[in-house]
C-alpha cells in the first residue's frame, strides 16, 4: 500500500480558495480534501482512504498537507487553487530502521477521558484538553506507542480546529478540537508501529487537521 503526500500553496486570488481557508472552521477544507477520493467509499471514507491533512503557516503564506493512501485526484481541484506537488513516500517508509533519528512535526488534539466518577463531581466534559506540561506528557506517551524515543520536543499551543455538524434534534450543533502542535528530534525504536501511526494518524480530530505525524531525515551535526 503506497502512501501519497500531496503539498498544496493556496492562491488567494481564488475565490474557492478563499471560502476553504476562511475563518476557523475546518468544514470547507475536509469536504474539499474528500472530493479527490472516490465517491460511494462507505461510512467512514476518510478512514478508508487514511486522509489526513494540516494547513501550515509559513512566511510565503499558508500551505496545506494531505496524505492518503490512495493517490488524490488533483484533476478535481479548480484549476486556479494553487500550486500542487504531490507524491509517494514508499522510499521514505521503507528507509526507516531502529536507531535512525528523524526530525518529526505533529499536530495534534491532546486530551484525557476523566473517570465517570470525576466527571459527574466536578460536571466535567467527556474529554479534558491538555496544555503545557501535561500536553507534553501526553505527546510523549503517544510517540512511544509509535515507535518513537524523544530526544527534543517543542510545542506549540495552536487555534483550535472547528465545524458544525447535524444533530439528532435536526439543528447543528459546533464541534471544537483543541490542537498542539509537537515538533523535534526522536530515535525511532520499532519501524513498524511507526509506519501505523504514519498511515493512521495520532489522537483525535483527524477530519478537522489534526494527527498527521510527518518525519524526515535529522540532519547531521558533523
Amino acid at each position: 500500500m503506497s502512501v501519497w503526500l500531496t503539498r498544496i500553496v493556496p492562491d488567494p486570488r481564488c475565490t474557492e480558495t478563499r471560502r476553504d481557508l476562511a475563518g476557523t472552521t475546518a468544514g470547507n477544507l475536509h469536504r474539499r480534501l474528500m472530493s479527490l477520493f472516490p465517491d460511494q467509499a462507505g461510512p467512514d471514507p476518510r478512514a478508508r482512504f487514511g486522509v489526513l491533512f494540516r494547513l501550515e503557516d509559513t512566511p510565503a503564506g499558508p500551505h496545506l498537507l494531505l496524505q492518503s493512501t490512495h493517490q488524490p485526484d488533483l484533476a478535481r481541484l479548480p484549476a486556479d487553487y494553487g500550486s500542487i506537488l504531490s507524491r509517494p513516500l514508499d522510499d521514505l517508509l521503507d528507509a526507516l530502521k531502529p536507531g535512525l533519528t528523524i526530525r518529526y512535526r505533529c499536530a495534534a488534539s491532546p486530551v484525557r477521558k476523566p473517570g465517570a466518577t470525576t466527571r459527574a463531581l466536578y460536571d466535567l466534559p467527556a474529554v479534558v484538553p491538555l496544555t503545557g506540561a501535561l500536553a507534553d506528557e501526553w505527546w510523549t506517551r503517544q510517540a512511544d506507542g509509535a515507535g518513537l524515543r524523544p530526544l527534543t520536543l517543542h510545542s506549540l499551543p495552536l487555534d483550535a480546529a472547528r465545524s458544525t455538524c447535524p444533530n439528532a434534534s435536526g439543528t447543528t450543533a459546533g464541534i471544537r478540537h483543541a490542537r498542539v502542535r509537537f515538533d523535534g528530534t526522536a530515535t525511532i525504536t520499532d519501524t513498524d508501529l511507526l509506519r501505523r501511526k504514519i498511515t493512521d494518524g495520532i489522537g483525535r480530530g483527524k477530519a478537522y487537521g489534526c494527527g498527521l505525524l510527518s518525519i524526515a531525515p535529522a540532519r547531521s551535526t558533523a
